[in-house]
């Protein structure tokens, strides 16, 4: 399915303003102990989901600013239609939740992307804000070059380049999922705290 660019980058910026003000507003304003309880054993607190995003973050944030910098400097010019790479689509849809906020397929994390048993909720939020503010300010600079033909290495293997349209989309979808994840976490600490 074709987009246009435009379009596209503002449904991204869209999504990406929508995280971060729940960071601001409702997740900066908790205890440090709601985000740090787990709801059950092998499930992940909020500050582990957090964790677990600001890795992806640490990967793809400078691989993409990168990539946008070396295209700008080569000439690099916006294409008005962007067309999803079979791989980087298929990456998205896996990630993307459900309309009803459901899961298409639960995944396990690869081992050196799984937050450790109880991170900083402080640290980790703190970083997960900067990220977004950083997301937005990199979807704005991708206005300016080709989201079609900027290849992005993923963090599974710097041999698997995702076109730069598709790297943003995994990433968000990715975002929201474990945003997600993060509000059920939070759902069963209040109702724990109701008992």
């Amino acid at each position: 399915m074709t987009h246009h660019t435009d379009k596209l980058i503002h449904s991204f910026q869209q999504r990406t303003e929508a995280i971060l003000q729940k960071a601001i507003r409702e997740w900066q304003m908790l205890p440090t102990d709601n985000m740090s309880t787990a709801p059950a054993p092998g499930q992940w607190s909020l500050a582990q989901c957090l964790e677990h995003l600001n890795f992806y973050g640490q990967h793809y944030l400078p691989a993409i600013d990168s990539a946008i910098r070396t295209a700008k400097q080569q000439g690099s010019q916006p294409d008005k239609m962007f067309r999803p790479g079979l791989l980087g689509a298929y990456f998205t849809e896996l990630m993307l939740p459900q309309q009803d906020g459901r899961l298409k397929k639960k995944m396990a994390s690869p081992k050196n992307a799984r937050p450790s048993v109880a991170p900083d909720p402080t640290k980790m939020l703190a970083e997960f804000i900067e990220q977004q503010e950083r997301l937005l300010q990199l979807l704005e600079a991708a206005r300016a070059v080709n989201l079609n033909k900027i290849r992005v290495p993923t963090s599974l293997s710097p041999l698997i380049r995702l076109k730069l349209g598709d790297t943003f989309g995994f990433l968000i979808a990715h975002l929201e999922r474990h945003v997600l994840q993060a509000e059920r976490s939070l759902l069963h600490t209040s109702r724990l705290e109701l008992i």
